[in-house]
């Protein structure tokens, strides 16, 4: 690799979770740092970081693929960019990487990405450099102040998982569970309503899993900081994902029918609807001790609505097993869902078991258990029409005076108005699509 002059523009595109959203978001502020800023729409950027997921089967291929793609556009604009590759598959297979791609410049891992101007600066001198390395609260502590910010804002509470589900490659890649300090959350939170955030969800692999200790020297979990973030001024709206049902405790419970800013609104994965599959996937929840958890949400916050993850196909699962399922779905009445194909992770355990589904057979499954979801979800949307509630304006819309936003319940309205970016809005629920609901404006909400 030959010396370069240091990128002037930069872009970074993050695939899968919120989490890679958030992470992406501060490797653009760390090269802000540096004096390197975004490139405009439509043009090809100095540096381009790819911020990748391993959730998904072919994560690696994909990232070859996006590198190849890279490579030749530069080419034929008579300019390669430099290629960074971040996030997951850089953890999982960043020697290898290294090793298949010669156009990246820098691997580096979630845990470590704080690193990322100093590999810049090596890569500019002509040194391909990789850092995998793990130390979680050190990255947090290094990474430059916010500074800006948008109305529905990430803010990262929670890292790794310790649960080691069989199907999932999230302790090998992120690590084990580490909560960042409550001082630091505060403190980050409180500078992204001063940028202009109304509305703050708390992130983590199992985010129910946070603790730590508040001003006054006290053990609190998930709920204490939530209580917390709520007194702080100028945030409207709290929520949180991604949860385990092992965590959920009595006082996250309360909350939910305690804290008016914490939204009626709740993701908690459950994965299949048989307790044989759940125990094969290492699932320490049953579909009943799951529904009975869900009626407790329920009676703290009966207006909640309920999200969920589902695996199809998983090694073993039987049509009958298929069939709960769907009874589990029938049950819950999700408003919103996300269902995919099982998709073997090399190195977790799921991936040598006996029993592995045809494709076929997961493809019949995930399109009748999507069928049903999308059916609740639109049930959930149009029992939603006529209500009134405060839409947080987060963009403008396709149309001309046209407005979209999300409602407490996270379902996107769009409205019309003359109203502003950052907005609340109270707006009176119309028309139920699929997957949105129009509004009609009534008054801006007092901030």
């Amino acid at each position: 690799m030959k010396p370069t002059t240091t990128p002037r523009t930069y872009r970074v595109k993050s695939f899968g979770c919120q989490m890679n959203v958030y992470d992406g978001e501060r490797m653009g502020e760390l090269l802000a740092t540096r004096g390197i800023v975004p490139a405009p729409e439509g043009e090809e950027a100095d540096l381009v970081v790819l911020n990748t997921c391993h959730i998904r089967e072919k994560a690696a291929e994909k990232v070859y693929s996006d590198i190849g793609r890279l490579t030749k556009a530069g080419r034929a604009a008579g300019k390669e960019p430099m290629i960074a590759v971040a996030g997951c598959v850089a953890q999982a297979e960043g020697e290898e990487i290294m090793a298949r791609a010669p156009a990246v410049s820098m691997v580096v891992g979630p845990q470590a990405y704080h690193r990322l101007p100093e590999m810049l600066d090596r890569a500019v001198q002509g040194e391909r450099a990789t850092d995998t390395d793990m130390p979680a609260n050190a990255k947090f502590a290094a990474l430059p102040q916010r500074r800006s910010s948008v109305p529905a804002a990430f803010l990262t509470v929670q890292e790794g998982c310790d649960k080691f589900c069989t199907y999932c490659v999230v302790p090998y890649t992120r690590g084990a569970e580490i909560s960042r300090p409550y001082a630091a959350l505060v403190d980050e939170a409180k500078k992204l309503v001063d940028a202009g955030a109304r509305e703050i969800t708390l992130l983590g692999q199992n985010v129910s899993a946070w603790s730590g200790e508040d001003a006054k020297g006290r053990a609190v979990g998930l709920a204490g900081l939530i209580r917390d973030l709520a007194e702080v001024d100028g945030l409207s709206r709290i929520r949180y994902t991604t949860s385990h049902p092992a965590d959920m405790d009595e006082a996250l419970i309360a909350a939910h029918g305690e804290i008016e800013k914490l939204t009626p609104f709740l993701h908690l994965p459950v994965q299949a609807g048989s307790d044989r599959v759940l125990k094969a996937m290492n699932r320490s929840h049953t579909a009943d001790s799951y529904l009975k958890l869900l009626d407790r949400f329920r009676t703290a916050r009966p207006d909640i609505a309920l999200s969920g993850d589902f695996i199809v196909g998983f090694p073993g699962e039987t049509d009958a097993e298929f069939e709960e399922t769907l009874k589990l779905v029938d049950a819950v009445g999700y408003a919103q869902a996300f269902s995919f194909k099982y998709s073997p992770r090399p190195g977790t355990p799921a991936a040598t078991m006996d029993g592995q589904i045809a494709p076929e057979v997961m493809d019949e499954r995930l399109q009748r258990l999507q069928a049903a979801l999308n059916r609740d979800q639109h049930a959930f949307n149009k029992a939603s029409e006529g209500r009134t509630c405060t839409v947080l304006v987060e963009r403008k819309g396709k149309h001309p005076g046209q407005w979209l936003g999300k409602s407490p319940w996270l379902q996107s309205v769009w409205f019309e108005g003359d109203v502003a970016i950052g907005d609340l809005v109270e707006v009176r629920l119309g028309e139920a699509g699929p997957n949105s609901l129009a509004g009609k404006l009534l008054e801006p909400v007092p901030a």
